[in-house]
């Protein structure tokens, strides 16, 4: 048996030119295949070789403690950030891809055990890093396994894999990640790997693995130390407003303790003060404020902590804590496209910021609101959307209620059209948005001109 036990050389400290000079494509271009080195525990020693990248794995994505330091530099620009790369274009795999890929369908049938081993081996190892992670594991078993798959489709794909590293590069201060960190993950994750693809693991595969993580390490690096001299790593946010719509929905405001860049479209990663180092996803129920309070839309759910801890607990004056902004679903103010909107549940929250956003911005652009619902009561927002529509001459807004289950917001959606010349915002529950955008594209949307947050970053919404 192969299994590798090493101590992974990944970078510590910010590249000087990001990884782009030097000629042939920068990090990214093709390496040639080193000759397998008996015994090797690392890639063949090559100064000019460049490395290929992968999708971040292991702590990436995780929800550690944040360092007690904050950076008092000013805050960043709210530009867009790719949550999730799109499909990769058809292209010829390179020798790196294709070893990668071959690991992750050796892996795929015993995902469970091979995440379970390398928090094993990451904890057993080293134990200094345990109290950076949740106490419950449950959910971020899950995120490893999409993040490796995420590796495999995408390693090939340069542009959109970089900006998605780096977002999570810049996303992970909130967490305490220090550089130092880099190298022990990638050690465990090479180490479990090996494990469980022990008959078709060699060194010419580990050097491949190696290759993609030592690049992943470097771009996050970069992207955190660029963004550390411009942004706090979170920032505080007093409640101070706490509506309670139905039993289950609040609408909750915070001022930030000092400003937020942001916009509309996109959501925030909330701590609450009862639940450390657990953090979830809620959009922004507006578009920015001239007062600089932001609201979210929180629907209590089962065994959602911070979802009951917000919706039940909170009170005017408790002190939360917010992530970086993030996500896509932001309006191209160059275009003159109309706006299809479906927001089911609380996803109208983005759609209500979007609203405003293109209210503000002077345009007079169709834009038609499709606002779904199991009941009359979880309409909770219905009258405030009437509201901007009685405004808004350009803004239509129609409420589908759906207590049975057999019509859904898409299908109700599809029956209006046909939608030529419109651009689709979809926002609500994972299901929801999966339905959405099948029958977008079999009504001939093009998937470019359909806007979503990732379905598999939804999973941690409003839990």
């Amino acid at each position: 048996m192969f299994e590798a036990r090493l101590t992974m050389d990944a970078p510590t400290t910010a590249s000087a030119d990001n990884g782009t000079s030097g000629g042939g494509g920068g990090w990214f271009g093709t390496p040639p295949q080193p000759a397998a080195t008996p015994n090797s525990a690392g890639p063949p020693s090559d100064a000019g070789r460049t490395p290929h990248p992968a999708e971040s794995i292991g702590m990436f994505g995780e929800r550690p403690r944040v360092p007690s330091q904050r950076s008092q530099a000013a805050p960043p620009d709210p530009t867009p950030q790719e949550h999730a790369p799109p499909p990769p274009p058809a292209q010829q795999a390179s020798p790196d891809a294709l070893l990668i890929r071959r690991t992750m369908a050796e892996i795929e049938p015993v995902a469970d055990k091979v995440t379970s081993y390398f928090y094993a081996l990451l904890f057993v190892r080293h134990p200094q890093l345990r109290p950076l992670f949740p106490a419950a594991m449950d959910t971020q078993r899950d995120r490893l396994l999409k993040a490796l798959l995420t590796a495999a489709e995408h390693i090939d794909n340069t542009e959109v894999l970089v900006a998605y590293l780096q977002n999570l590069g810049r996303g992970h201060r909130k967490y305490g990640t220090m550089p130092e960190h880099y190298p022990a993950v990638g050690e465990c994750l090479i180490g479990a790997l090996s494990k469980y693809t022990s008959h078709v693991w060699d060194q010419a595969m580990e050097a491949a693995w190696v290759r993609a993580y030592t690049t992943i390490s470097q771009v996050m690096i970069d992207a955190a130390a660029a963004d550390q001299l411009r942004a706090p790593a979170w920032w505080h946010a007093e409640v101070v407003a706490h509506d309670r719509r139905t039993t289950d929905i609040a609408v909750v405001t915070v001022r930030p303790d000092q400003p937020y860049p942001f916009l509309a479209g996109q959501y925030a990663s909330v701590e609450t003060p009862w639940w450390p180092r657990v953090w979830r996803h809620y959009s922004f129920a507006s578009a920015p404020r001239s007062d600089g309070l932001l609201s979210f839309h929180v629907k209590a759910v089962p065994a959602g902590w911070v979802s009951n801890a917000l919706v039940h607990r909170a009170r005017l004056g408790d002190v939360i804590r917010l992530g970086p902004p993030g996500g896509a679903m932001t309006v191209d103010h160059t275009s003159d496209s109309g706006l299809l909107c479906l927001g089911g549940g609380t996803g109208i929250a983005p759609i209500k910021a979007l609203v405003e956003d293109v209210a503000e911005h002077g345009e007079r652009r169709p834009m038609e609101v499709f606002y779904g619902a199991r009941t009359d009561v979880d309409l909770y927002d219905i009258n405030t959307m009437l509201r901007l529509q009685q405004v808004h001459s350009w803004l239509s807004v129609r409420a589908i209620i759906d207590q049975q289950g057999h019509i859904g917001l898409p299908d109700a959606v599809r029956e209006f059209g046909p939608w030529n010349g419109y651009d689709a915002y979809l926002s609500g529950p994972p299901g929801m948005i999966r339905s959405g955008v099948h029958v977008l594209r079999n009504a001939g949307f093009p998937q470019e001109r359909i806007r979503h947050d990732e379905v598999e970053e939804l999973l941690t919404v409003d839990s």
